[in-house]
């Protein structure tokens, strides 16, 4: 298996923190760095379609100054949609024909390259879609199988990622999703912090759905919330009382993720795709991307990859 590396990132500059497509010199630090502490590839983000076009001219262009710098390639692309519900909202049926023509289009902004997954956010925030209902999540499945027929078609798989902060995130709605999805269609990509927050046990949730598993954002939180958080106005990450930093990297002294048992469900699933980090926002209280991506690298090293060997081994 082979690390990932998902592009959030800032970094100091004379002007303030800026991030990695700031310059081209920004962005050629950025990937050597990630280069150099032993990630794969990178993911990036969807729309970053248009930095990469007036900057690089091409996907594919973009792609080669990647690996001129030591990663294989883009593996995923998470599509960040501006979620509405007068025009942009899985559960509303009067959007879908909005959701599935700007999926057309995405899948042949990156024909270019070969991806593995896009990744979606398969609802709106959970304050736009509640009450959440059995039927709203029935009528967004209906929507994620056509657009996954969509994807499929380009050569891409569609996978979801849910937020804590997500319109499903519980684990009665995630197992009403996945029941009226097609899994031939719809694929999981399981974030361990986001489903720790949630009160998911990410072990559990990967172990019941690993056959439907194409991805992962491997990092740790220190909170999960049980007060209500992933209702709060606008952006639950940055407006909840609870904690002022929810994402760590892995091997955090008070991370609540259970990472060398993830591992060990992943070998004994017999998963055999990219494994991704991520650090959301791992700069806030005096934090570092650059420490962090290293610090997980380590930790993947160090720990994970050798209970691949091991399990491998047995």
């Amino acid at each position: 298996m082979k690390w990932s590396y998902m592009d959030h990132w800032r970094s100091a500059s004379p002007n303030g923190p800026i991030d990695q497509w700031q310059t081209l010199d920004s962005m050629d630090r950025f990937l050597k760095q990630v280069a150099a502490v032993g990630y794969d590839a990178i993911d990036t983000f969807d729309h970053r379609y248009f930095q990469i076009m007036d900057q690089y001219g091409s996907v594919s262009n973009y792609q080669e100054f990647v690996q001129e710098r030591g990663l294989e390639r883009i593996v995923n692309t998470f599509h960040a949609a501006v979620y509405d519900p007068r025009t942009y909202a899985p559960h509303v049926p009067e959007t879908h024909a909005n959701i599935l023509e700007d999926f057309r289009v995405t899948m042949d902004r990156w024909s270019g390259i070969s991806l593995d997954n896009i990744i979606v956010m398969p609802a709106t925030l959970y304050y736009d879609m509640e009450p959440v209902t059995d039927d709203k999540i029935k009528t967004t499945a209906e929507l994620w199988n056509k657009v996954g027929a969509i994807t499929l078609d380009a050569g891409v798989k569609l996978t979801c990622h849910h937020e804590f902060f997500c319109g499903i995130q519980s684990k009665h709605e995630l197992d009403v999703f996945y029941a009226n999805t097609d899994p031939a269609l719809v694929n999981l990509f399981v974030d361990t912090a986001q489903h720790c927050i949630a009160t998911v046990d990410p072990v559990d949730f990967y172990e019941q759905y690993a056959d439907r598993v194409t991805g992962f954002h491997f990092k740790d939180t220190r909170h999960q919330d049980l007060v209500g958080d992933y209702r709060r106005r606008p952006d639950a990450e940055l407006m909840a009382t609870t904690t002022p930093k929810w994402f760590h990297e892995m091997g955090d002294e008070g991370g609540l993720v259970d990472f060398e048992a993830f591992m060990r469900a992943v070998v004994r699933n017999g998963y055999e795709g990219w494994l991704s980090v991520e650090h959301d926002k791992a700069n806030k209280l005096g934090g570092d991307h650059a420490e962090s991506t290293a610090i997980a690298r380590w930790y993947a090293k160090n720990v994970l990859d050798r209970i691949v060997a091991e399990e491998g081994s047995k």
